[in-house]
C-alpha cells in the first residue's frame, strides 16, 4: 500500500501511536507545481501531519492545516478528509530560498491555524505560533498550548516520500498513578526521539516499530488508505459565480471578452464559462457541463 495510515496501541500503557506514509498522493501534490526541494519538503511534512491528525481527532469531515507567514513562503495549505482525501498546495518566493533553509527562515513570524470542518456540527479552528525549529515541533505546541491529551510528533520529507509518526497519551486506564503515568510517556518518547529521518522515510511500519520497541507489547491494526483527490468541481465553480448574482456574473464575464476561467489552485483544473453558460444558470439552476463538455 503505496500511500496509508497505520494505527498502533501499547498493550501495557496509555498510549497509541499512528504512522503515516505518503508517495502516489504526495507526487501528485508536487506534479501540479514547480517546488524549490525546501519548500516540497515542508508541504510534504505538512501532509504527513493532516494524515496524521485525521486519525487521530476521530471525526467525519474536513481537516485544514493552514500555515501563514511574512517570510519567502507564505502559504502552506493541505486538506485532508475523513475519507483519506488529500490535496495542498504551497506559495512560495523563489530568489528568497536557500538551498538548506528549514522552518524559521522561510516562514518567520508564521502562525499554524488547524480548522476542523465536521460533516454534521459546528467548525472549529485553533492557532498557534510557528515558535519551533520545525512543523513537528510547532504542532507538539500546539497540543501543549490547547490543552488537549499529550501528543508528539515526528514528521519527514524528501520529494518522494512523506513519512509521519504520532504518540498520544490516552486517558487513565491500565495506568493510573501519575508518576507511573508519566515514566512510561517519557520512555516511550525517549525512544522515538532516537528515530532518525532515514530511518522513518526507509523502513516499513513492523521494523520501525520493533527496532524503536522490541521490549513493548504493542498491536499494530490493519492500514487505512489515503490518496490525492481535489474536491474542485465545475458543479463548485458555477456554484461560486451563481453566488455572485447574475448582474455581477454576467458583468464578469463581459470584462473577460466573454469567457469566464475558473482555476483550481491546487490541481491546476480549469473550468470555463462563457455568457451562454452563465444565462443558463440563472435560468433553470443548472449547474450541468454543456454538450461540448468544457472544463
Amino acid at each position: 500500500m503505496p500511500d496509508f495510515s497505520q494505527r498502533f496501541l501499547f498493550d501495557d500503557s496509555d498510549i497509541r501511536g499512528e504512522l503515516v506514509g505518503l508517495s502516489d498522493s504526495y507526487s501528485h501534490v508536487l506534479a501540479k507545481h514547480t517546488y524549490p526541494q525546501p519548500v516540497a519538503q515542508l508541504l510534504g511534512e505538512l501532509l504527513a501531519a493532516a494524515s496524521l491528525l485525521i486519525g487521530a481527532l476521530k471525526f467525519e469531515g474536513l481537516l485544514i492545516l493552514q500555515a501563514r507567514s511574512s517570510g519567502a513562503v507564505p502559504l502552506l495549505m493541505v486538506e485532508c478528509s475523513s475519507a483519506g482525501e488529500l490535496r495542498g498546495i504551497a506559495r512560495y518566493n523563489a530568489e528568497q530560498i536557500g538551498a538548506d533553509a528549514g522552518l524559521r527562515e522561510l516562514m518567520p513570524d508564521g502562525v499554524l491555524a488547524m480548522t476542523v470542518d465536521h460533516k454534521a456540527g459546528q467548525r472549529y479552528q485553533g492557532i498557534v505560533e510557528l515558535e519551533g525549529a520545525t512543523l513537528a515541533d510547532c504542532l507538539t505546541h500546539y497540543f501543549v498550548n490547547s490543552e488537549q491529551l499529550p501528543t508528539r510528533f515526528w514528521l519527514s520529507a524528501d520529494g518522494l516520500r512523506a513519512r509521519g509518526l504520532l504518540l498520544q497519551q490516552l486517558p487513565a486506564d491500565r495506568l493510573t498513578e501519575p508518576e507511573e503515568r508519566e515514566a512510561s510517556w517519557q520512555h516511550v518518547i525517549a525512544l522515538a526521539d532516537t528515530l532518525q529521518n532515514e530511518e522513518l522515510l526507509g523502513l516499513d511500519n513492523e521494523t520501525l516499530l520493533h527496532r524503536l520497541y522490541h521490549e513493548e507489547p504493542l498491536r499494530l491494526f490493519d492500514p487505512r488508505p489515503l490518496q490525492f483527490r481535489c474536491s474542485c468541481s465545475r458543479e463548485r465553480s458555477a456554484r461560486a459565480l451563481i453566488s455572485l448574482g447574475q448582474v455581477d456574473a454576467e458583468a464578469l464575464v463581459r470584462e473577460h471578452n466573454g469567457r469566464v476561467e475558473i482555476d483550481c489552485q491546487f490541481c491546476n483544473e480549469r473550468y470555463l464559462f462563457d455568457a451562454a453558460d452563465v444565462l443558463q444558470l440563472f435560468i433553470d439552476g443548472s449547474i450541468e457541463a454543456p454538450s461540448d463538455t468544457r472544463h
